[in-house]
């Protein structure tokens, strides 16, 4: 009996059985697959937790007793946080090498555009489309952005974090890659105007439903709640309902080659975090003690933030008749984002 409290008293290595403490391969972690992948190696444990490996509690911890990571940072319950896994495995060299690889892409485009003088074609009209509305998207992806970079400080685990804060990096990208776009075509096109997004985004009553959904977003103080309402709910009713369903659109009709490729790497950007954002949601909602509570929460969540995503999305209705051209109509567009948000919410086994 003495040698046993010994050793369950003990800090010294070896005192505590864990997963791979017989293995060669020192891993501190359950594989997912048969083997640990390169992203689990550098992804899993990073951050040591007192329930697993620290008998002597969180090595750091606030002026207030609590640790560097606590579970009450959100609602949601889960009997053990290690168990997701980004599906899309991305981790700081891959994010790095995937976001230098986009950034080339569209200089490459917006340069090569400007050398043919593909932009001066552009419809006239179209051309205030882009100074007036993707101009005012450009806060949309800078204040989602910011709320995720909040969101990523508070997860319980490396893994759940690093998810977030790869999202964090691809909305504030697509934000500088939609400033420098503009400012750079601006130039050779006379009367350009650089402010008028701005002044949308704060004055426009087009805009400001969206503002609200999008700030309420961000005044959330639950980390999961930011996680959610961003990936599940807002980026399927607004965020491809603009970007899809009118920009990708109606640009080619309008003259302008240039403006879908440069928004394309945010529709590839969205697939990748919606996948990660429902891997977890999932693992939550199906959670073996908490699954009730978890998704009475995220119900709560869905008529919150989704009653927000369709007055903003309504609001927007008036930017697809402005363009001389319309290849699509505002009601089709925002059919095919209710019918996308159904499957998401179908996928984690949730309903609106």
């Amino acid at each position: 009996m003495a040698s046993t409290a010994s050793a369950v008293a003990s800090g010294a290595a070896g005192a505590a059985i864990f997963a791979g403490s017989t293995s060669r391969k020192y891993n501190y972690f359950e594989p997912r697959g048969k083997r640990a992948t390169h992203y689990e190696d550098v992804t899993c444990d990073v951050q040591p937790d007192p329930e697993r490996y620290l008998i002597q509690d969180w090595i750091i911890s606030f002026g207030d007793g609590k640790g560097a990571y606590t579970k009450d940072n959100t609602r949601a319950l889960s009997s053990n946080w290690h168990l997701f896994r980004a599906p899309d495995q991305e981790w700081e060299r891959t994010h790095y090498q995937r976001q230098s690889k986009i950034e080339t892409m569209v200089q490459a485009v917006i340069g090569n555009a400007r050398k043919a003088g593909a932009h001066l074609v552009f419809d006239k009209v179209w051309q205030r489309v882009l100074q007036t509305h993707l101009g005012a998207w450009k806060h949309v992806e800078f204040g989602l952005g910011t709320s995720l970079m909040q969101a990523q400080r508070y997860g319980y685990t490396q893994m759940i974090n690093n998810a977030t804060l790869t999202n964090s990096s691809y909305k504030m990208r697509l934000a500088q890659d939609i400033t420098l776009y503009l400012a750079e075509i601006g130039m050779d096109i006379p009367g350009w105007d650089d402010e008028l997004g701005k002044k949308a985004w704060l004055e426009d009553p087009i805009w400001q439903p969206t503002r609200l959904a999008v700030e309420t977003i961000m005044g959330a103080e639950d980390y999961l709640e930011q996680y959610f309402a961003i990936n599940l709910v807002f980026e399927p009713l607004v965020g491809e309902l603009f970007r899809s369903g009118f920009l990708m659109q109606a640009a080619a009709a309008n003259n302008d080659f240039i403006t879908p490729p440069v928004i394309s790497a945010a529709e590839a950007d969205y697939e990748r975090n919606l996948a990660n954002t429902i891997d977890l949601i999932y693992l939550l909602a199906n959670d073996e003690k908490h699954a009730a509570h978890n998704r009475a929460l995220f119900g709560a969540w869905v008529r919150k933030h989704g009653d927000l995503a369709d007055k903003a999305a309504a609001a927007l209705q008036p930017i697809w008749s402005q363009p001389h051209s319309k290849p699509v109509s505002f009601a089709d567009a925002q059919a095919a984002s209710h019918e996308r948000l159904a499957q998401i919410l179908g996928e984690i086994g949730l309903s609106r």
